[in-house]
């Protein structure tokens, strides 16, 4: 019942060569780059090069800077990553980025599952996958080598609220004082200004959809629940019957579809007047402009970005203006800390999407940490090849060239068009990330791969990569149920030039049987390793190689 699919590039000058993209399922679907997996804790890597690249930004605007101005360097009460940095630049330590960048690496969180996290709207605890490391403090090093949870949940934590606090105007901070004078005249500026970029993002995701996917667009990512579905569905579809309402909530919830009486409940508590847009994007946990933008394109089919802006400017206000009331605060900053955290997660999608993550979205939640918004074999190999390449991200080739009618008048030869490679990430942290990488492998969940790609020439083919392990399975009242698929995932590198991704998986109802982990993978990398020695040892030519 096991697949695997195998990703194997070459970083050249012509860019990065496919020398391997295959997998055993016999079917037209490439696994590699047509599917939507969750694929474990493959995203620590991504979470960890956000991490650093905040690092290096914060190196960059502060290293300059004389004791006396670092003194007072404004800091918000939330953001640790930012007091981190001041307090390093401050102490009497090396400021050189690469040594800065190895401080970051050995900053120690804890590994403790005791916490409840506030994310994604609701009240969450996450589990290491080894509970001997629950009462740990590990250094980000460790945690990395180990594959830790906890650790890389908290440095998300960090990372969003770093986010937040970087935000114009300091937006975070208002969340400190109810009475700060600046609430109110910032609330309307803000919204103005941060509403049209927001809906400008919006627009672009909700670009060249049919009707049926701009309806599917704010159920995405979405928890299967009555109230979540029934708030959406009554709000593009206004004139729906209850009826109407009971066959969708069917369609989504199957056997766990409310009662007649429910639904007809349902239909009346979320009706278009009964409910506002901010506690209706609340509910569904999805970005009320978001919400409103779906219902206004399949309202206007042909309106333009323009139009959509100008017809949105009550709605802009409605968003952001009632979350800074002063009744309630502790009620109300919950509410204003979910539409940040949404906020944030744009800003991460941002610098995720530059590193090749192939999504129109992230899930805004601390467990993407651990792979809930899902990934590709063929991304993670395309962000090893951002590391490998010292951060230029490089177009893949896979083809070298045509040749046609040789030898006749009429001969042809083409090849592709050079194409220069973008610096998307500083050299510096690439080479912390590789560093990191090789760990893994060393002394890490992948240290069965150790010695095993042994040169014969001398060159150095000394492996690195991340492993993941993913269990998808659906959740009922709280509690696991039927497991959808399962995957393990090892995304490497080999030597200076080569790097690719490795991944196990089992779809349907059978994957309740398996319980393999991301050490499979690995294993059948290894194994692998007299095949691709041909091809590594000793480097390779232009063209790819033949198939053995």
């Amino acid at each position: 019942d096991v697949r695997y699919s195998f990703t194997l590039l070459e970083s050249t000058a012509q860019g990065n060569l496919v020398r391997v993209q295959t997998d055993t399922t016999q079917q037209p679907l490439d696994i590699n780059e047509g599917s939507k997996l969750e694929l474990g804790s493959t995203a620590k890597l991504r979470v960890l090069a956000t991490y650093l690249e905040l690092v290096a930004e914060l190196h960059e605007r502060l290293a300059a800077l004389e004791p006396a101005a670092l003194k007072v360097t404004e800091v918000s009460p939330r953001d640790s990553l930012g007091r981190w940095a001041v307090q390093y630049l401050s102490g009497p330590n090396d400021h050189s980025l690469e040594a800065m960048l190895e401080a970051a690496m050995e900053r120690r969180f804890s590994a403790s599952p005791n916490e409840q996290f506030f994310t994604g709207g609701g009240v969450h605890r996450f589990n290491n996958f080894n509970r001997k490391d629950d009462t740990r403090q590990p250094t980000l090093r460790e945690a990395m080598q180990a594959s830790i949870n906890l650790p890389f949940v908290r440095l998300l934590q960090e990372v969003v609220r770093h986010t937040l606090a970087q935000g114009p105007g300091g937006t975070a901070r208002l969340l400190e004082d109810r009475f700060d004078p600046r609430r109110e005249a910032y609330l309307a500026q803000f919204a103005n200004r941060e509403g049209q970029a927001f809906l400008r993002r919006f627009w672009r995701k909700t670009d060249a959809r049919t009707p049926e996917e701009l309806r599917a667009m704010p159920l995405d990512g979405l928890r299967p629940g009555a109230e979540r579905l029934a708030a959406v569905f009554r709000y593009l579809e206004p004139a729906a019957s209850p009826d109407a309402l009971g066959v969708f909530l069917s369609a989504h919830l199957g056997a766990q579809a409310p009662s007649t009486a429910r639904v007809a409940v349902l239909h009346e508590r979320f009706a278009p007047e009964s409910m506002d847009l901010p506690d209706r994007g609340y509910v569904a946990r999805v970005h009320p402009l978001e919400l409103w933008l779906v219902a206004y394109r399949l309202q206007h089919p042909n309106a333009t970005l323009g139009e959509a802006i100008a017809a949105s400017a009550a709605e802009r206000q409605a968003v952001y203006r009632w979350l800074f009331r002063t009744q309630a605060k502790d009620a109300q900053d919950t509410r204003i800390y979910t539409m940040l955290e949404v906020e944030a997660f744009l800003e991460i999608h941002r610098r995720w999407t530059r590193l090749g993550y192939p999504f129109g979205h992230l899930v805004p939640s601390l467990a993407t940490a651990l792979g809930s918004s899902g990934d590709r074999p063929a991304a993670l190999a395309e962000l090893m090849g951002i590391i490998v390449n010292g951060g230029i991200r490089q177009p893949p080739h896979r083809i070298s060239d045509l040749r046609f009618a040789q030898g006749t008048p009429w001969e042809t030869a083409l090849a592709p068009t050079a194409a220069a490679g973008e610096q998307v990430m500083v050299p510096a942290v690439a080479r912390a990330l590789k560093q990191a990488l090789s760990e893994v492998v060393e002394t890490g969940t992948a240290r069965r791969l150790a010695g095993s790609f042994q040169s014969t020439t001398g060159a150095d083919l000394s492996p690195g990569g991340k492993t993941g392990t993913g269990d998808n399975r659906v959740v009922v009242k709280g509690r696991g149920g039927l497991a959808l698929n399962r995957t393990a995932t090892f995304v490497f590198y080999l030597g200076p030039r080569h790097f690719g991704s490795v991944t196990a998986y089992v779809v349907g109802s059978n994957a309740a049987d398996h319980r393999f982990t991301s050490g499979l993978p690995v294993q059948i990398l290894r194994s692998m390793a007299p095949v691709l020695m041909a091809h590594l040892d000793g480097g390779s030519e232009s063209g790819c190689p033949r198939e053995p």
